[in-house]
């Protein structure tokens, strides 16, 4: 597996690091633009780009602001938008660093899923599909009201204010191991920002409420069993959206599809509908 990696400067002059982890094969059939989740970062995918390079696609991923090897204030970010505009730039930025033009995805996982949820819905990306797991929609248990309160008082008042983030890391895998390595993990970390934690909630509600304005293919999964990310909420997202969604619910999986017990069918099933679209004409 060939690595480059790479770092961008976003709008308001962050270093962002990225990575490409690239396919061997001479006839690549596509490329992968990935965004990771909450409190995580790319290096955790590497896993997953091994299997994807082997299939023929290239999978570029890089570090939210605040995460992993990426400035920025740990788990903050200004605004939602400032997220929105870093992805654009590093779709940006890799392309330049490929030689040639291949079928693209967008693929995010959960608070990254969330993310390009919102990417499709606000702006315009030449790209033949895209890819949610377990996206933040609404989360699967009810948050306090006093604490949703003062999440939006905070986030006008001390929007940097950072708390822990509360995720239950048992629930993320039913595999053990992912749960210890995550644990030990240096470049994770449990920070939220008031802004971060208020504004992402906030674009949950926004893409469920526009689901029916959904326009491209979409693979949406999610784990029935997920404690974290609500699955309730993808399913009605798929159902507002209409035909260009494809709804696939795993009935025993946990938060992290891609690396839960069944990943080898996860990861095959999003295969398959790669290979599918990559040769089927963009929407």
């Amino acid at each position: 597996m060939h690595q480059k990696t790479f770092e961008f400067n976003s709008k308001d002059d962050l270093k962002l690091f990225g990575r490409i982890w690239m396919s061997p094969s001479p006839t690549p059939k596509g490329l992968v633009f990935l965004v990771h989740g909450l409190g995580e970062h790319s290096g955790r995918y590497a896993d997953l780009a091994d299997t994807f390079n082997q299939q023929g696609y290239h999978l570029a991923a890089f570090d939210l602001r605040g995460h992993g090897l990426s400035q920025g204030k740990r788990g903050h970010t200004p605004s939602y938008e400032h997220l929105l505009d870093d992805i654009e730039i590093f779709i940006k930025e890799t392309q330049t660093r490929l030689p040639n033009k291949l079928p693209s995805f967008i693929y995010g996982h959960s608070l990254g899923g969330n993310l390009v949820l919102n990417f499709g819905l606000r702006r315009a990306a030449d790209v033949s599909g895209y890819i949610a797991t377990a996206p933040l929609i609404e989360t699967a248990f009810e948050p306090p009201k006093a604490k949703l309160l003062a999440a939006r008082v905070l986030s006008r008042i001390l929007p940097t204010l950072t708390m822990k983030n509360g995720l239950e890391k048992p629930a993320l895998s039913r595999d053990k191991a992912i749960v210890e390595a995550y644990e030990s993990d240096p470049y994770v970390h449990d920070k939220l920002s008031a802004r971060l934690g208020f504004t992402m909630l906030e674009s949950g509600k926004y893409a469920a409420e526009h689901a029916a304005d959904w326009k491209p293919k979409l693979l949406l999964m999610h784990g029935a069993a997920d404690r974290i990310c609500s699955c309730p909420a993808s399913k009605a997202f798929a159902g507002a959206a209409g035909d260009n969604v494809d709804l696939v619910l795993w009935e025993r999986g946990y938060h992290e599809l891609h690396n839960d017990l069944e990943k080898e069918e996860v990861i095959a099933a999003m295969l398959q509908w790669l290979d599918h679209c990559s040769t089927s004409p963009a929407d």
